[in-house]
């Protein structure tokens, strides 16, 4: 069994609890709440600019050449989409550029970059391509899942059709395929270390779902001033 079949199978709950979350179940009905979708766009924004930064550094520690274009090329298109959300959806949903500038990072999106950064400058290359794994996967295989169930005149269809883009779907079955070759080449203790890289990442993609649809922040911190 390869590394990708292995963690698949080794996180099928917690994928499921993804797909059934209220956000996505709500955005495949067009019955979501437009805070939550606005909330998410801000944060998915913010998030992108650190996950281009992490694809960076992970094709800095590519093992050959071809593995060192596909990263810094997945690093520029993470950078395209940050900006294309603010021409794009920001602007249809009514998300000012001082609005979006203004937003900080929430607690989930600060806990998901932060570990994505540092799993990306710390840990081996093996590693680091199994912490990233989940934002291309989860992603893709939960957009499907939204696609497949979208209900007619669905007002985030737009949102929903970015998900089924045959390219970007090609891209996450190249990454896979990478991660499998480099996984087969790898002993014992550094594919445990990637299986938990993996199901962190698998986590913490579920929770930023459930906390753009809470829409929370910083719990008990928002008396404070900000700097």
């Amino acid at each position: 069994m390869s590394f990708s079949q292995e963690a698949w199978k080794r996180n099928q709950d917690l994928y499921q609890a993804t797909l059934n979350l209220p956000f996505n179940q709500e955005l495949a009905k067009g019955t979501l709440d437009k805070d939550a979708f606005c909330h998410y766009v801000i944060q998915d924004a913010h998030y992108l600019v650190a996950y281009g930064r992490a694809l960076a550094v992970c094709g800095a520690k590519a093992y050959d050449t071809d593995d060192i274009l596909q990263f810094t090329d997945a690093a520029r298109g993470a950078i395209v989409v940050e900006r294309s959300l603010h021409d794009g959806f920001m602007q249809q949903f009514g998300i000012t550029k001082e609005q979006f500038e203004h937003t900080p990072l929430t607690l989930a999106c600060h806990h998901y970059t932060s570990y994505l950064l540092a799993v990306a400058w710390s840990e081996s290359y093996p590693v680091v391509l199994a912490a990233l794994l989940p934002c291309f996967w989860i992603y893709a295989e939960v957009g499907k899942d939204i696609y497949d169930k979208s209900a007619p005149g669905n007002p985030y269809q737009a949102w929903v059709d970015t998900y089924a883009g045959e390219e970007f779907n090609a891209s996450v079955r190249r990454v896979i395929e990478t991660v499998d070759k480099i996984a087969a080449g790898c002993d014992g203790c550094t594919l445990q270390k990637m299986h938990e890289a993996y199901t962190m990442a698998a986590k913490l993609e579920w929770l930023f779902w459930d906390s753009a649809y809470r829409r929370q922040q910083w719990p008990g911190l928002d008396k404070f001033s900000k700097p």
